[in-house]
């Protein structure tokens, strides 16, 4: 049990660990940790994603018993968190909205793949790239739309598509998925220098995020509703992986997926929650402050998980 810490969890968080008390203590700027973030989220990250996609079998990874049960999970997550904070927190609907992203969008690449990566190893991540390839369009397109037509009241379809449709374009990280896929599925040959120029890109984006994410969360501070915040680290570290866990057992996701769907439904909140808050002006100190905990927390939720995966 302590050894799944030691040589899984705790090297992870080690390394976002240097990120945070590297700017708490004036060791690294922040504006040098913005520029490391801006490299691996727009530039790194994208390369690893690009990468695997053109080199996946998507065949055999685009299985609905893996993206059905992760995403109908999301999905019912998303619910629960716009109906918990508008019932019992008294939110309007647009904070409830946005409190509800939160409980929608894990931290799939920044957690789930390094992660995913030290419990199982490269040649299991497999079933996270699936998710992944999804899970931008799928979590933007779900909130855009629900928060589109609370406030449109009534705009026409057309608006909202273009919302959505232009949210996503802007996304670095669906634009190298796309073309990993387009790759991938055309045959289209990649002279070899350009493919060693990649691989050597990919091998620092996972470093280079972790780091960057703990010199990022030190400028979060605290603030919001902490009940609320229970509830949104709740639902997303706990009732998340637990319905993938039902509704994969039930369908017989192949182990290997089943474990890629668990593990990912059970990371933080990522930062596409604040900037989806920050993005509408709606409970931005909910979101940064959920950030903040649920990575915290998902030390020993994560923990817990791979106990339960064995």
């Amino acid at each position: 049990m302590i050894q799944t810490l030691l040589d899984v969890i705790l090297p992870v968080f080690l390394v976002i660990g240097f990120g945070y008390v590297a700017v708490w203590r004036g060791l690294f700027p922040v504006s040098g940790v913005d520029g490391v973030m801006k490299f691996a989220q727009n530039f790194a990250v994208p390369c690893l994603l690009f990468v695997a996609l053109a080199r996946l079998d998507l065949s055999s990874t685009f299985d609905w018993r893996l993206l059905v049960p992760f995403y109908a999970g999301a999905a019912i997550c998303f619910v629960l968190g716009v109906v918990g904070a508008r019932v019992f927190f008294g939110r309007d609907m647009e904070d409830a909205i946005a409190i509800g992203f939160c409980c929608l969008f894990s931290n799939s690449v920044l957690l789930g793949l390094p992660i995913m990566e030290r419990a199982y190893g490269a040649d299991a991540m497999a079933g996270n790239y699936a998710i992944v390839a999804m899970h931008a369009p799928f979590c933007y397109g779900l909130g855009i739309a629900t928060m589109e037509v609370v406030r449109a009241q009534g705009a026409s379809g057309i608006d909202m598509v273009r919302s959505v449709t232009r949210a996503m374009f802007r996304n670095a990280l669906v634009l190298a998925i796309l073309a990993g896929a387009f790759v991938n599925l055309s045959g289209l040959p990649l002279p070899g220098f350009l493919w060693d120029g990649l691989d050597l890109i990919v091998r620092a984006a996972l470093p280079a995020a972790l780091f960057a994410l703990g010199g990022v969360l030190i400028q979060y501070r605290p603030e919001g509703s902490i009940p609320t915040v229970l509830m949104v680290c709740a639902i997303a570290l706990v009732v998340h992986p637990a319905i993938v866990w039902v509704f994969g057992t039930a369908v017989g996701t192949a182990p290997d997926l089943f474990r890629s769907g668990v593990l990912t439904a059970a990371m933080a909140p990522g930062f596409n929650a604040y900037i989806f808050a920050n993005m509408y002006g709606r409970a931005r100190r909910v979101a940064a402050t959920t950030v903040l905990i649920a990575t915290g927390l998902s030390i020993f939720s994560v923990w817990a998980w791979l106990l339960a995966l064995g």
